[in-house]
């Protein structure tokens, strides 16, 4: 017989109704469990099993019968009370304990699944959850002891609707929701495989965990590089190895990817921003379009690594994909390459009230979203809702699940999409229940900014969190943007848009921002400065994925997203962005020349800035999108990285790894603090002389150096060349190492470039007379030598 049909009986206790004076008496009421046909039986008829487990008590007179044990699985596992905390299924000696917060359930259950019978939408077994032995507080627990290895679990939730009251619950008792603090979800198998039927969405249910690991870490430990001594590489884990020029075993997995981490070092690259890996559903847009979420941020569970980056996908319970993400990092690891993980605690796949319910909205509604008085869901993500993350059990839960990434998968830091909306206040805000005291003409209703949010406090001074890296996109879609605002506890570190913006200005020539360049080659002390913040909390980029790429800015004045289905109105209308005099990929030699200065003239800045340097996977090769600068729904060539086209474009590559190179090199271009005048000179077309005015286009510093001696680094971003007089140095001279005016090699003059010294000597005679000539729109490094 199989196990779905195997019956068995579950035991639920009622209380009798009592006198004053008299003890509770206990009785055991056994009745039929309800099985795995629960798939075919009606919503009413569910909801009827899990309210007849919280049934009302009646007075009893004669003695107590005894309790009655409860079994499950045929009679294989005794079911017991079970533990609150901790939340989660935990495996313990002899059986799980299971713990799931509910405030708002009025009746639980768990449910338990084969994966066959999960497969064929059906529950295996059900165990209900009576409110007086399986319930403390808000949190609903049992245990379950046995052998649940090869077993997935989820639940069911009843309640009532009572907006007068404030409370907006979306319990449907036929529904079996995913466990928020599941370590692994299962459900389809295969990326971009719909289930048996064409079902999207099938069933989803959570691993079940092992009481012991089946890892071996090869004695991992945490790299902590001091943050001013990273550069960042932002990719996508699938995109990086799917092509098919990877030449992979695995492509578009964790796997796949630890065949290229050699790449990466090479590069120059010591730590990796992964796109969202936690679990989501690529076909989540199927129903109505033929999209794929290839970006990933849509999230349905933020403990489990998606499955479907994993080259054994759901095999042996998810177990398979948590050791392939821990793989990944311990090989990172070993080649000197930190891991950060991109999270999006700001909203989750659930959508608005007319998205499905998978797991958070099933459990507790009113806890996990902001919502309006009426039930309307907030939507400061443009994603349809908003995780309420200041609500004491959220942000419990978030911290929870940082701590679980930290300790469990030995993650080095976290990147948050959309971070302002975890410093707003949560719905329902009760200052009593967030400080535990009420506050003077508190005003605050819901998403207003909190100068210093519950949770940012929690992530930032919790104990197992300390030194991991915190990196917020400090801005969200409803219009709040924090970046040099942050609260940030001297531990936050920001993406800086702002950099992003006047960088993509200064270089393409606009007037204006040559005062502002000068900001951001320092760190930008002008954000970060006066609230005692460091360079290094300024995360520099110029692209990153959303946006154009490096190529595709320097190529395109527009954008070009008609293959996203939505007529070109989604994306970035101001980009900022110059094509270097005519539109799109084809274009005369000239232009596309001047392309090129512009994409290494992008990259010099960014290594020379303090601050932490970031750029997003492909730049390096000059990777396009074609113009879509909004490409989350492309599971192609647009999004995935060319290794055929790294070899193409060669030279591209080489200054970017020869630059990164050189960024190590200097001790003075990592800087703990801001740099001061001690070390720094400001220069224009004359040492000494820099010109601020609202025309200039030309920015140049010399920085004393402890490795190179000394470096001096110039910008001229107008149409016109120049020949600029270099500062005297006594008993030195000055020596090129960069010129993105000249092609490669000559870009980068490395010392075992066969013909660098009759290169060199062609300068001689501007040289030594302490002058340089410079194309327009190129930058150059020169470096001071001790005379011969």
């Amino acid at each position: 017989m199989a196990m779905a049909e195997v019956p068995c009986l579950c035991v639920s206790f009622v209380v009798p109704a009592r006198r004053p004076g008299t003890a509770p008496r206990l009785r055991g009421v056994a009745r039929p469990c309800p099985n795995a046909t629960t798939a075919g039986r009606g919503v009413a008829a569910v909801r009827a099993a899990l309210v007849a487990a919280a049934a009302t008590a009646v007075e009893e007179e004669d003695e107590p019968a005894p309790v009655e044990e409860r079994y499950a699985l045929g009679g294989a596992c005794r079911v017991l009370a079970g533990m609150p905390a901790p939340l989660g299924a935990t495996a313990l000696a002899g059986g799980v304990n299971f713990a799931v917060y509910s405030g708002a359930a009025t009746a639980a259950a768990l449910c338990l699944f084969t994966p066959d019978d999960l497969k064929a939408n059906s529950v295996t077994e059900e165990v209900l959850l009576d409110p007086l032995i399986n319930r403390t507080g808000d949190v609903w627990h049992v245990f379950v002891e046995g052998e649940l290895h090869d077993m997935l679990y989820g639940y069911r939730f009843d309640g009532t609707f009572a907006p007068f009251c404030g409370q907006h619950f979306e319990f449907d008792a036929s529904n079996v929701v995913v466990d928020p603090y599941a370590k692994a979800v299962i459900s389809r198998g295969e990326y971009g495989v719909p289930a048996p039927g064409g079902d999207c969405w099938p069933q989803m249910a959570g691993m079940i965990p092992l009481p012991y690991s089946t890892f071996d870490w090869q004695g991992d430990l945490p790299l902590r590089y001091p943050q001013e001594d990273l550069v960042i590489y932002e990719m996508h884990l699938r995109g990086f190895t799917k092509h098919d020029s990877s030449n992979v075993q695995h492509p578009g997995t964790f796997i796949g990817a630890v065949s290229k981490l050699d790449y990466l070092k090479e590069l120059g690259v010591n730590c990796v921003e992964l796109m969202p890996c936690h679990e989501f559903n690529e076909l989540e847009y199927s129903t109505s379009s033929s999209k794929v979420n290839f970006w990933g941020y849509s999230t349905i569970n933020f403990f489990s690594p998606m499955t479907r980056y994993t080259s054994g996908g759901i095999k042996n319970c998810g177990r398979d994909a948590i050791n392939e993400f821990k793989t990944f990092v311990r090989e990172a690891h070993k080649r000197g390459i930190e891991v950060i993980l991109d999270v999006v605690f700001n909203h989750t796949a659930e959508g608005n009230e007319n998205g499905p319910i998978l797991s958070f909205r099933g459990i507790d509604n009113s806890t996990y979203y902001m919502l309006a008085p009426k039930g309307e869901f907030y939507n400061y993500s443009g994603c349809g809702n908003t995780f309420n993350c200041n609500h004491p059990v959220v942000r419990e839960f978030i911290v929870d699940c940082l701590r679980y990434w930290v300790t469990e998968m030995h993650v080095d830091g976290f990147r948050f999409d959309l971070a302002s909306i975890m410093t707003r206040g949560s719905s329902l805000w009760d200052p009593v229940n967030v400080y535990g005291a009420p506050i003077e003409d508190d005003m605050i209703t819901t998403g207003t900014p909190l100068v210093t949010p519950p949770l940012i406090d929690m992530i930032s001074n919790d104990p197992i969190l300390g030194g991991v890296k915190l990196i917020a996109e400090a801005w969200d879609a409803g219009g709040l943007y924090q970046v040099g605002q942050f609260p940030h506890w001297n531990v936050w570190s920001e993406w800086n848009g702002k950099y992003r913006d006047i960088m993509r200005q200064f270089i393409k020539g606009t007037d204006g921002f040559s005062g502002g360049f000068a900001e951001c080659l320092c760190g930008s002390p002008h954000l970060y400065q006066a609230g005692g913040r460091k360079p290094w909390h300024s995360i520099n980029f110029v692209c990153a994925h959303d946006g154009f790429t490096l190529a595709d800015l320097v190529t395109y004045n527009s954008k070009y997203n008609l293959s996203n289905g939505e007529n070109n109105k989604d994306g970035e209308n101001h980009n900022l962005s110059w094509n270097c005099g005519e539109e799109g990929e084809f274009a005369r030699l000239s232009v596309k020349t001047l392309r090129k200065r512009q994409m290494r003239n992008f990259f010099v800045c960014l290594m020379v800035s303090q601050g932490v340097p970031m750029f997003y996977m492909g730049d390096e090769y000059g990777h396009t999108k074609s113009g879509n600068n909004n490409t989350y729904c492309h599971d192609n060539y647009v999004n995935y990285f060319r290794w055929d086209k790294k070899e193409q474009s060669s030279d591209l590559h080489r200054f970017c790894r020869l630059m990164t190179k050189f960024r190590k090199e200097c001790e003075s271009l990592g800087l703990e603090d801001f740099p001061t005048a001690e070390r720094l000179q400001w220069h224009g077309h004359q040492p000494g002389k820099p010109n601020w005015s609202e025309t200039s286009r030309f920015v140049a510093f010399s920085m004393k150096d402890e490795t190179k001696g000394e470096i001096y680094v110039a910008f001229n971003t107008s149409h016109l060349p120049a020949v600029i007089e270099l500062p005297e140095r006594i008993g030195h001279r000055w020596e090129p190492v960069v010129d993105t005016g000249k092609p490669a090699p000559y870009d980068f003059l490395t010392d075992d470039l066969p013909d660098r010294a009759s290169t060199v000597y062609q300068f001689s005679h501007f040289l030594n007379s302490n002058l340089y000539p410079m194309l327009s729109y190129s930058s150059v490094i020169l470096v001071s030598c001790p005379d011969a």
